[in-house]
């Protein structure tokens, strides 16, 4: 019966060490993304797009005042893009 307890706990333990530290590497992450990065996964998904309009769209996504542009912050708002509705 110790065993079992035992393991379970330890289990538990490596569990919740492993989570938290995933979760803390992937929050600080300062490399960050970049259009040159994007841009294989962007021509994938909109073939028919030039460059120039997938970097438009790239902008309109990550710079100040777009839907994406808020994720690179530490703290975020409480009302972000899942909970406007």
């Amino acid at each position: 019966m110790k065993k079992i307890v035992v393991g379970i706990l330890s289990a538990a333990f490596i569990l919740g060490a492993g989570t938290a530290v995933f979760a803390a590497g992937n929050g600080h992450s300062d490399n960050g993304v970049s259009f040159e990065k994007m841009l294989p996964f962007m021509q994938k998904m909109h073939p028919d797009s030039s460059k120039a309009e997938l970097k438009d769209m790239y902008k309109a996504c990550q710079e100040n005042g777009g839907m994406m542009g808020d994720t690179k912050v530490k703290e975020m708002d409480s009302e972000n893009m899942m909970n406007r509705f």
